[in-house]
């Protein structure tokens, strides 16, 4: 007669959980599976960055994505643990799977965003109205997959050496904790200035497969059987050579992409460290185009009309200092200096590949007049909130804010309540201050927020509206907006002073610009006034309230 086998007491381990057979000490074989955690951890911080940079650089709003990716992937990571636990049976199996699967989709997330925005302008359809499916579907899946990682690898530590579970817990969230640590130290000094987004996230994921295979395959494989070794094996062949492959036709990848998104017409490229630029045309009759993190910045056929409504109203006054917020292109520069009176023009400009490539690229340095030959000209490279806090009171007769716009997350602290106080502080006696504060038509509440905020700040305004021509180039911080055909074609300005409101007029002695005149400043100031939204609280560092 056969006894039934009494219950296991509370915390027992499960029969099928017994000792692991290893090829080492288990004191080894502990640490070997801790610098897995550590490994994985890494890569696992690093997929996460990766979605997050990817999709603020191709959409703008970096608050909105951050949130989506965080808040999505922490959701998954529990749901991932939860399932992982019908898994422990086979742990050493199913997290060699899901490290294959996890490299596989994390290392090509990139490329994949990257390839559908490129090709299709709009995320495939599925990013306009609703939440931003495409980068939800990556945040979940890699979610999931790192959270089934932590009870498989618990599971596997416990099976090395039984000990109590807290201490367990402690020694494998330190692993993880310590890899996340480097893994988002790498993502930013490492990964992105020495490989770029695409081929650091197929690195990383390459390092991942790796080393869960090794894991797995070197210490585990006495419980795996000779299938399942097999099948691992040549999933991770698999995924290394798909992602190898991926790694060695990345440029190629690019070049057809950035084709893809800009035309054919691509002369330069390249990432500055602060940004990406992009200049198409310039040659063969071509216009001009450049691109900063894939916006449409100067339009060649459009830019004088931008330009000369920017500057020109502000020049009518004295103009001898003049002091440019941003700008790095020349092209702001090359307007203020077609007046006569001005002594001196400071450029605060934050990327100095930009000055660069404006002083030595033919084209663009032709369309800006050369004027970094000029020795009126000054350049600093210096973030402009920075160099306003550090700039003597009364420094400038006129202050230029040529800055990115205000709907894009990094530019909010540059349309703040405080930044104009400081804008204010270093304007003389009867200067004025220009702002672009982006397009009407698109985002009436964000250009008048802009102008509730440069009067909470003291200074009274003069909003104008000037609409840019059938090929203008769109003022908008959403890419895929602005790569569609309803792109909006108007630029929104507010000239500001501080003891009286500033008149909108041209300079009596200055030049005649091109594409301005008096008749059309007063229809600029009607079309502005009709928008008006009022009573709108104003931004300030610690409540922006500029949004897309």
């Amino acid at each position: 007669m056969i006894e039934p086998h009494a219950p296991a007491p509370p915390g027992s381990a499960p029969s099928w959980a017994g000792r692991a057979r290893l090829p080492v000490r288990p004191a080894t074989g502990r640490f070997l599976v801790l610098a897995c955690v550590f490994v994985c951890a890494a890569c696992g911080l690093v997929y996460e960055l990766e979605l997050v940079a990817h999709a603020s650089y191709l959409t703008g709003d970096s608050v909105t994505q951050t949130s989506v990716v965080l808040s999505v992937m922490v959701f998954a990571m529990g749901i991932g643990s939860l399932a992982a636990k019908r898994l422990r049976r086979l742990a050493a199996a199913a997290f060699g799977a899901v490290e294959a699967l996890l490299a596989l989709v994390g290392g090509c997330s990139a490329m994949t965003l990257y390839a559908v925005f490129a090709w299709t302008g709009d995320w495939g359809g599925l990013w306009a109205d609703g939440p931003r499916w495409l980068l939800v579907a990556f945040s979940l899946a890699i979610g999931l997959l790192i959270g089934a990682e932590v009870p498989l690898l618990m599971e596997l530590i416990q099976r090395i050496r039984r000990q109590d579970a807290g201490g367990a817990v402690a020694d494998l969230f330190a692993a993880d904790y310590v890899g996340a640590l480097v893994g988002g130290l790498a993502f930013p000094f490492l990964l992105l200035p020495f490989l770029g987004q695409l081929t650091g996230a197929l690195v990383t994921g390459t390092v991942n497969v790796i080393a869960g295979g090794a894991l797995v395959l070197g210490l585990f494989h006495r419980d795996l059987s000779r299938r399942a070794r097999r099948l691992l094996l040549a999933a991770n062949v698999t995924v290394v050579a798909l992602l190898g492959s991926a790694a060695v036709l990345v440029d190629d990848f690019e070049r057809a992409a950035r084709h893809a998104v800009y035309g054919q017409n691509v002369r330069v490229a390249l990432q500055t460290g602060v940004q990406e630029v992009v200049l198409t045309g310039g040659s063969g009759g071509r216009p001009l185009d450049l691109y900063l993190d894939g916006r449409l910045r100067v339009g060649g056929r459009d830019e004088r009309h931008y330009h000369e409504a920017l500057v020109h109203p502000a020049m009518n006054g004295p103009h001898a200092r003049v002091l440019v917020l941003g700008g790095g292109d020349g092209l702001t520069a090359r307007e203020v200096l077609r007046h006569p009176g001005v002594r001196r023009v400071d450029i605060v400009e934050l990327d100095p590949g930009l000055v660069r490539l404006a002083r030595s690229d033919p084209a663009l340095s032709a369309l800006n007049g050369h004027v970094y030959d000029d020795p009126r000209v000054h350049v600093t490279i210096a973030d402009a909130f920075r160099r306003l806090r550090g700039a003597p009171p009364a420094a400038y007769d006129v202050v230029i804010s040529d800055l990115p716009d205000p709907g894009i997350t990094a530019s909010t602290k540059l349309y703040s309540q405080e930044f104009y106080g400081l804008a204010g502080r270093v304007l003389a006696d009867g200067g004025r201050l220009a702002v672009h504060a982006g397009p009407v038509a698109a985002r009436p509440r964000v250009y008048w927020t802009v102008e509730s905020t440069l009067r909470a700040a003291g200074f009274r305004t003069a909003p104008y509206r000037v609409n840019g021509h059938d090929t203008g180039f769109p003022a908008d911080p959403d890419r895929a907006a602005a790569s569609t055909d309803h792109a909006t074609r108007d630029w929104g300005y507010l000239l500001a002073a501080r003891t009286t409101t500033p008149s909108l007029r041209l300079a009596p002695q200055g030049p005649r610009p091109h594409t301005l005149t008096e008749d059309s400043l007063t229809a600029a100031a009607r079309a502005a006034h009709r928008t008006r939204m009022p009573d709108l609280p104003p931004s300030t560092l610690v409540h922006p309230r500029y949004g897309t």
